[in-house]
């Protein structure tokens, strides 16, 4: 049997092909629509930050001046304004406090700076100054005069100032690698105590590339007689240390008083025997039994 072919009416045949253009057409004009806003927003956008770009650097904003607070014990506050001024860049919105921060704390006895914004056109710094607890390094020749040399703050940090800006006295000299500053002084600051009991305190501590300590002291009195005294505290952590020179300190003036002396007398002292240790005292030396001892 033959199928029949029925065909369909011409109108029928445009209907279907009118259905199929109008979503194309619709794709194409919504994707006309989304470019056409997307360049609108991108150039809303970058007017908005061109006119924010002019109105930062319109001369309303421009830095007028700088507000120093803190500890300005050492630090002139007009000196420091003659100083970092001409080193701030751009104006009261555009300025990098951070960048700022670093001018100041490269000053001489700035440990830390805090920058804010003052409005309408100022800049407020809180300052924070280094306190010196020791001098640290070799001590200079007096020919080379006091000048800028290197000083250890109480947070075991080294910076240079003038040493003629020192108004503590009697500031211990300490000495060792820079990386293990903060250890020396925390040593020091164990030793003192025992030091302060037997009438004594710290002239010097040096820790030594070979990881030995090297203690100097003197007397308490505010005249003391000779010179400091070295002790020779061998090596090891702070625990050690401390009972070597506790053992020292506990003995030291009863072997002064046998040779009629006292321990103002006390001229070096050697704590790295195992067995004891060897002091000298002025007129009295036991290094050399001790010697003797420790060739038989």
């Amino acid at each position: 049997m033959r199928k029949k072919t029925v065909a369909q009416p011409a109108s029928t045949a445009r209907a279907a092909a009118g259905q199929a253009a109008p979503a194309s057409a619709t794709f194409d004009v919504r994707l006309m629509n989304g470019l056409a806003r997307a360049m609108l927003l991108v150039f809303v956008l970058l007017a908005l930050a061109y006119f924010a770009r002019w109105v930062m650097q319109r001369p309303v904003f421009s830095i007028s001046g700088l507000t120093v607070l803190g500890d300005v014990r050492h630090s002139n506050a007009p000196t420091l304004r003659a100083r970092v001024m001409p080193h701030i860049q751009g104006t009261f919105l555009t300025v990098d406090l951070p960048a700022v921060q670093r001018v100041f704390e490269a000053q001489p006895w700035v440990r830390r700076a805090v920058v804010q914004r003052e409005f309408p056109s100022r800049l407020r710094v809180i300052l924070e100054e280094h306190q010196p607890a020791a001098y640290w390094g070799q001590e200079q020749g007096t020919d080379q005069g006091a000048g800028a040399q290197a000083l250890l703050n109480r947070q075991g940090e080294v910076f240079e100032a003038n040493l003629d800006e020192v108004e503590t006295e009697n500031l211990p000299r300490l000495d060792g690698p820079v990386a293990r500053a903060a250890e020396v002084l925390s040593m020091q600051r164990d030793v003192a105590p025992l030091l302060a009991a037997q009438g004594l305190r710290t002239a010097s501590l040096v820790l030594t590339p070979r990881g030995n300590w090297q203690l100097g002291v003197r007397q308490l009195a505010p005249a003391p007689v000779g010179g400091a005294a070295l002790i020779e505290l061998g090596g090891g952590d702070a625990p050690e240390v401390k009972a070597r020179l506790q053992r020292f300190l506990d003995t030291a003036a009863q072997v002064a008083a046998h040779h009629r002396r006292d321990l103002t007398a006390l001229e070096s002292a050697d704590l790295r025997y195992a067995q004891g240790y060897a002091l000298r005292l002025r007129g009295v030396s036991t290094v050399a039994a001790l010697d003797k001892a420790r060739a038989k």
